[in-house]
């Protein structure tokens, strides 16, 4: 199927698909009242947990905040104009690195016997793993969110050790973002998209 696609077009999906998933999908801040059922999390995670990550750590775990009570111990360590963003989202998503996906590995990546036992004394080897691929499983789950009918407005600006203090002290896991989800209102943003740098500004060929 997909060769029979590339032989009309450079993309081996369809534009509809290629819309939903990049062209049309911003950023999102405006969002309509829909609830987000987990049922709609669930149908993205299983597709962003496919994504590769070294070893198969899979290292993302995420903080679900529905809750207004939860979404105000939240709000207290957003920066600035985050904080707002936050408490319009029907649901925001505080994703996080686990340095001890260690202990998944023995059913994660048991072509590696021994491998569990060799990372543990490892601190921060194991940290910086769980930093690089968290992150890009971070930006699968985006594109699975979106795959999944549901926008995403990803951000930055917030006390990621006053996070941590809150909400994982006792799991360990390191905070990395927040990702506000819900469906757009509209564009689900007040401005036009921002210009993006082309091919040719951005890689050198050998």
């Amino acid at each position: 199927m997909t060769d029979t696609v590339l032989e009309t077009a450079p993309l081996a999906i369809d534009e509809a698909a290629a819309d939903r998933l990049f062209r049309h999908a911003r950023s999102t801040s405006l969002w309509t009242d829909a609830e987000v059922p987990d049922a709609r999390l669930e149908a993205a995670w299983d597709l962003a947990k496919l994504g590769p990550t070294a070893m198969n750590t899979l290292p993302l775990r995420m903080l679900v905040v529905r809750s207004p009570e939860a979404k105000q111990r939240l709000i207290e360590h957003m920066g600035g104009g985050n904080k707002a963003k936050v408490d319009a989202a029907p649901v925001s998503l505080v994703l996080a690195a686990d340095p001890a996906f260690h202990e998944h590995l023995d059913e994660l990546f048991p072509v590696y016997p021994g491998v569990r036992e060799q990372l543990a004394p490892a601190t921060a080897v194991r940290e910086e793993m769980a930093r690089k691929n968290a992150l890009l499983q971070a930006g699968y789950l985006v594109v699975a969110l979106r795959a999944a009918g549901l926008a995403a407005g990803p951000m930055d600006g917030m006390d990621t050790d006053g996070i941590d203090r809150e909400f994982f002290a006792e799991s360990g896991w390191r905070s990395l973002m927040v990702v506000n989800v819900g469906e757009a209102d509209g564009e689900g943003a007040p401005h036009p998209r921002n210009k993006r740098l082309d091919l040719e500004q951005v890689s050198r060929t050998l």
